[in-house]
């Protein structure tokens, strides 16, 4: 099992210009050198994202380790696609390491609109959108799992047992002390640890969060950015019923995913392990991250 330091280390980032993005396009793709490439805003984490003319968006990772997910996307995503009612990202095509940027990375078909977190809350119908978080979630949990990719660092061990992130935790709730309640905190990450799935494993988008959806007209538009998807425990995928979702929403979301309650035990594991490795790295424990993360972390562990 890998150690928590080398999972939650940040990796050295590579600065990516949009004159390094016109060069590669210009190399690699020179039927679409005319079009005009401009920066997405905020871009991601994992990737640098710029869109390419009207129709397409190019994703570059930012980091050596971020190039793990690329070829997999190529190859998993054009056969998950007709199977789910919502639009995910097309591959348009897959670009090769050059001389100034030594990495894959790859042209996607543009999907229109906004990323969920992006919208104020109050401007969301935060039911109607649950229920087809639930539906796209029960729509991937039946696709065929045959040769798809394990747990593992290109996917940050998403599907696998929440114990692989135990130190971080344990480690989180000791930096913690007097910050929260660190003996109900522990409670819930126990009792999380404590279960396992034993079913055959399911398909895991991996970071299904209010970031990776695009709503339009409060519908759900589409769930981007499969970077860590994977196949295994589904719980990692539930954490938005905490993140994203509250109250009547999260209810709907819980009672139309269709899975037991050791599955929702370990997703709330999942949902307070990143609440409070995110707190604990903030040295300004008041701060309006500092807030909301303790917002979080006390719906999480007082539900």
């Amino acid at each position: 099992m890998p150690s928590s330091a080398s999972l939650t280390q940040p990796p050295d980032k590579l600065d990516i210009p949009v004159s390094l993005v016109i060069e590669l396009i210009e190399e690699q793709f020179p039927q679409w050198a005319h079009l005009p490439i401009k920066t997405i805003e905020p871009g991601g984490w994992d990737n640098k994202t710029f869109r390419l003319g009207e129709e397409m968006s190019i994703r570059l990772p930012s980091a050596a380790e971020y190039a793990l997910q690329v070829q997999k996307e190529h190859k998993w995503l054009p056969l998950l696609a007709p199977h789910v009612s919502f639009p995910i990202p097309k591959p348009l095509a897959l670009g090769q390491p050059s001389k100034n940027y030594p990495l894959n990375w790859s042209i996607y078909q543009w999907i229109e609109g906004k990323s969920a977190n992006a919208i104020p809350i109050d401007g969301l119908d935060l039911p109607r959108i649950a229920l087809q978080l639930a539906q796209f979630l029960n729509e991937l949990h039946k696709l065929n799992v045959t040769d798809a990719p394990l747990p593992g660092l290109h996917n940050y061990y998403r599907g696998a047992h929440p114990l692989v992130y135990d130190d971080g935790t344990r480690t989180a709730i000791a930096q913690l002390q007097g910050v929260i309640d660190v003996n109900v905190a522990t409670a819930v990450w126990e009792k999380a640890i404590n279960s396992t799935w034993s079913k055959n494993p399911l398909w895991v988008h991996g970071d299904f969060s209010s970031g990776n959806i695009l709503v339009n007209k409060n519908r759900l538009t589409a769930v981007i950015d499969f970077g860590c998807m994977g196949i295994g425990d589904p719980a990692c995928d539930l954490v938005i019923a905490w993140t994203f979702l509250t109250g009547e929403s999260r209810k709907i979301f819980k009672l139309h995913v269709a899975l037991d309650e050791d599955t929702w035990a370990r997703a709330r594991g999942w949902a307070l392990w990143k609440a409070m490795i995110t707190l604990a790295a903030l040295d300004d424990k008041m701060c309006t991250e500092a807030l909301k993360q303790k917002q979080l972390i006390d719906e999480i562990i007082n539900e």
